[in-house]
């Protein structure tokens, strides 16, 4: 009899499951057998470099940071996309080229919306 053809691939497929979930299974069950709970107040404690924790833990950011960070990976990420466009340019059919200049110029929509709205500005 002839195997199938993606046999291997789904044998792969459980062993890459199986494995890290047996894995997970050995380490639960470790911690469970070898390191009984003992919860007590000073083990709930937020530790932090040995300094006793004082006042609220929570900073508040502005949201433009958050703006400027995600304009600058949605540009960042534009170079990884028309990277191989440069480097594969004389061998691109027209529908590839206008696909990318589509491309382009929503990119270019955005920067300008951005600017319009005033949240390239740093305040």
């Amino acid at each position: 009899m002839h195997e199938h053809p993606y046999a291997f691939l789904a044998l792969f497929l459980g062993v890459a499951v199986a494995f890290p979930l047996v894995l997970l299974g050995v380490a639960r069950a470790w911690a469970t057998a070898f390191q009984p709970r003992k919860p007590s107040l000073e083990k709930n404690s937020v530790y932090e470099c040995g300094v006793a924790p004082t006042g609220d833990a929570r900073v508040q950011f502005k949201a433009h940071y958050y703006l400027y960070g995600i304009v600058f990976l949605i540009f960042d990420v534009e170079v990884v996309f028309l990277l191989p466009v440069a480097v594969a340019f004389t061998g691109l059919s027209a529908g590839a080229l206008l696909a990318m200049l589509v491309f382009i110029l929503l990119l270019a929509e955005g920067l300008v919306w951005a600017w319009a709205r005033g949240h390239l500005e740093w305040r």
